[in-house]
């Protein structure tokens, strides 16, 4: 089925609407510059399974901003742990222009994708850095100098807060996308708070437009610095997680 542009920006459209995030008109066009540029590289590059025009526009988009529902200073320097296709960072870098967003990912094939579709949609508040989460977050450059860290990355919470926490200032929050595990992941990563310093601050569900699922956003608050021990050697959250 060949990606309809009419469809995705209407659906698009719909959605953010339905749950209350207002937009400047300018982000739309963009927006499906994008996703354009996602459908024609998937075709020889591996991106994403979300091609279709409806479901690109609700799982991919919408389902990015839903963060924006929250209050977030102005300006910000945010990263986004395990980018993938570039979901959540670039819908959130074409939404807030003055925020700095950083994609990482261990793919060097995805990040030269992200660098040039960012460049011809004109977005000059993106970064990428190809790394491992486990060395990001020991190196001086990267560790504990970011706002927020966001992550859609299927990968455990115990997991996923060991690789995402260090590379948050003190203070900052991570912000973790989950579906309906949600609930049992943050029962199992008590541990992994403790060790880590951080206090989940919000839980907020939503259901995704068009019956298209049920998502949580988990937001925790850094409240001391990570301890040197952590992120452990690459492999090892993964293999050893914090629970």
């Amino acid at each position: 089925m060949d990606f309809d542009i009419q469809i995705f920006e209407s659906v698009l459209r719909q959605g953010l609407g339905e749950l209350s995030l207002d937009l400047p008109e300018e982000v739309f066009p963009t927006c499906t510059q994008f996703a354009q540029a996602i459908v024609e590289t998937n075709k020889s590059l591996n991106l994403t399974r979300i091609i279709e025009s409806e479901e690109m526009a609700i799982k991919n988009f919408v389902d990015s901003l839903v963060l924006l529902r929250m209050e977030w200073p102005k300006n910000l320097r945010c990263l986004d742990l395990g980018t993938g296709a570039g979901f959540p960072g670039v819908p959130l870098a074409i939404a807030r222009p003055c925020w700095s967003i950083t994609l990482l990912d261990s793919l060097r094939k995805r990040l030269r994708f992200l660098d040039d579709a960012t460049r011809d949609a004109g977005l000059s508040n993106v970064a990428t850095l190809h790394a491992r989460a486990e060395d990001a977050g020991q190196s001086k450059e990267h560790r504990q100098v970011y706002d927020v860290v966001v992550s859609r990355a299927v990968a455990h919470l115990p997991v996923l807060l060991e690789l995402a926490t260090p590379l948050v200032k003190v203070g900052g929050r991570f912000v973790a996308y989950k579906g309906s595990e949600a609930e049992t992941e943050l029962a199992e990563s008590k541990r992994a708070t403790k060790l880590l310093r951080v206090d989940i601050e919000q839980v907020f569900e939503i259901e995704l437009p068009k019956q298209m699922g049920r998502r949580s956003i988990l937001v925790f608050r850094k409240t001391a610095a990570t301890p040197p021990t952590y992120p452990r050697k690459a492999g090892i959250p993964n293999k050893q997680p914090l629970v």
